[in-house]
């Protein structure tokens, strides 16, 4: 298969998997040989193709059968990738992390570990550490993951860091390289793991420590054929493991905002590096003069300095400035902008993380989904808070038909 691209060869795996057939042991192989190889750049589109085009659709689908399959495949992978447990040991452990039990003895030191995306770890891994927190009042609360998500944090009484970087590009290698000092720090008897399907441990393979101190919320699978949130279904996972009755979703950040009496929307345009997520122009420019004329003063977030996501906020902006609309653009890190979203009394944006920051501070919010794999991803990913929420499902439709359900729902 030497002429088959890594992304052919992903697909191949991939359509195996969704049909319930054998997958193609020489695609598997040729794969995983691609991204172990040293020359990065082949490397690179290997592992992307790994993640992009495998790991992800089956983790996007929330099958519990698929679950199953990424355990059977991944298992492979890093077991070739890394010195230690066979393949076999290797998904052994992870029936074992994933079973839902409750946890039988006090820990001195609790790590909860990052889900890697920053409105995961708002919607699924703050019920966590709150979950923690409450269940062990006298144990240590370590968040562990990357500093930027570490931001939306830093500030929470009771919280400490354990830096651990994940690039989420690159070769097969980079993806791993964390897993010794991973291992090194959480392997102590007296430490309990709890794990949102971290990407840290590659959806709980990674061996990082006892597998009777590691728990796993398999969020892909837990919940079934139902349509609740992840926010609600990782409640109801503390509940069951921790016996905590109310986990909520939260985020302190450092940053902090004022807009005294002000009426204030926010507005995020990122798109989570899935352009299929975003609706084509005038959408965006359309949406912040619509809002400014409601609400008053829009704060708008740039976006990573360079981005794409920066250069078009910029440019619906400014076209909206010049209709007469109110537009600020916030520039930092997200956790600022988490900090406008809780300051603001309105947010919109597309299916991202700032949706997951209203739901969390429970601001009012206009959500707009597009590119989304399924009708449970959609169910999922949904925000879910105390405070009002309209969805518009924005998959298939134009922007003009998308713009008159925001002006409805806005209404």
């Amino acid at each position: 298969m030497a002429s088959t691209s890594p992304a052919e060869l992903a697909r191949a795996l991939l359509d195996a998997c969704l049909a319930g057939a054998p997958w193609p042991e020489e695609a598997l192989e040729a794969l995983v040989s691609a991204a172990l190889a040293p020359e990065p750049a082949a490397a690179g589109e290997a592992a992307r193709a790994l993640f992009a085009g495998l790991a992800e659709p089956l983790a996007d689908l929330f099958e519990p059968r698929l679950c199953d399959a990424y355990a059977a495949l991944f298992s492979r992978v890093i077991a070739r990738a890394l010195p230690g447990p066979d393949a076999a040991a290797l998904a052994a452990r992870y029936e074992e992390v994933r079973r839902v039990r409750p946890v039988d003895f006090e820990p001195a030191r609790v790590f909860v570990l990052s889900r890697v995306t920053l409105g995961a770890d708002i919607a699924v891994t703050s019920v966590l550490l709150d979950a923690a927190r409450q269940r062990f009042p006298a144990a240590e609360i370590v968040f562990a993951g990357p500093g930027k998500n570490w931001e939306l944090f830093e500030r929470a009484p009771r919280l400490r860091h354990l830096p651990v970087p994940y690039p989420r590009t690159g070769p097969l290698a980079s993806r791993l390289a964390a897993f010794r000092a991973l291992r090194e720090a959480l392997d102590d008897p007296s430490s309990l793991v709890l794990d949102p399907d971290s990407r840290l441990t590659q959806l709980g393979l990674l061996p990082v420590c006892a597998p009777e101190r590691h728990f796993l919320f398999e969020s892909r699978g837990y919940g079934g054929d139902g349509d609740e949130s992840l926010t609600e279904l990782a409640a109801d996972w503390a509940r069951r493991v921790l016996g905590v009755e109310e986990a909520v979703p939260f985020f302190h950040p450092r940053f902090a905002c004022q807009f005294g009496s002000q009426p204030v929307a926010a507005v995020s345009f990122g798109v989570g590096e899935n352009p299929a997520k975003r609706v084509e122009d005038p959408f965006e420019e359309e949406l912040l003069v619509l809002l400014s004329a409601r609400r008053g003063l829009v704060m708008v977030d740039a976006g990573a300095p360079g981005s794409e996501e920066e250069e078009r906020v910029r440019r619906a902006a400014a076209k909206a400035q010049a209709r007469g609309a109110r537009v600020g653009v916030h520039e930092g890190p997200f956790a600022s902008f988490a900090a406008v979203i809780a300051a603001s009394e309105f947010y919109a944006g597309y299916d991202s993380a700032g949706q997951h920051a209203a739901a969390a501070a429970g601001i009012p919010q206009l959500c707009v989904f597009r590119g989304y794999a399924c009708q449970r991803a959609l169910a999922r990913w949904r925000p879910c808070g105390p405070a009002p929420a309209a969805v518009v499902r924005a998959e298939g439709r134009a922007a003009e038909e998308i713009l008159n359900e925001v002006r409805q729902a806005l209404g």
